[in-house]
């Protein structure tokens, strides 16, 4: 059984109002840096208060996207435009339906080059078996 990345269900945290770098990187389990080049790509967006960067739950679920959607092979800037739809102010329809065209595509492409790696397993295998039957025939030989 897969285990299930901590950001790919995000549930809310209401035992807080912010977070720390230190408490985004240790619950997605990523670096102080990887946050700040985030932040510096405008993906999340945390407050400052003085030289302490505050997340807010906002910060906190767009982390989650983020991650999900590097972990499954979106660009940046797919995930940005993903995110950036809530935005819109429409309960997250246009986000919603994007998100799924997205993904479906994403699946698509994946299950094709999952066939074609299954196929190139497959002809290897038979040329290594090739290879070893003739092997073995040099022993005997």
């Amino acid at each position: 059984m897969v285990a299930t990345p901590a950001y790919a269900v995000i549930e809310p945290r209401h035992d807080r109002d912010y977070f720390t770098i230190s408490d985004l990187s240790s619950e997605f389990a990523v670096t102080a840096r990887a946050l700040r080049f985030y932040e510096d790509e405008g993906l999340i967006a945390p407050e400052r208060r003085g030289t302490q960067r505050v997340y807010s739950h906002r910060d906190r679920a767009r982390l989650a996207w983020i991650l999900r959607g590097k972990r499954v092979g979106f660009s940046l800037g797919e995930i940005r435009e993903m995110i950036d739809l809530y935005d819109l102010g429409d309960g997250r329809r246009v986000q919603r339906q994007v998100a799924i065209d997205r993904c479906q595509a994403r699946i698509a492409l994946l299950a094709s080059q999952k066939r074609d790696i299954d196929a190139a397993i497959a002809e290897l295998t038979e040329f290594v078996d090739v290879l070893e039957t003739g092997r073995a025939q040099d022993h005997r030989g």
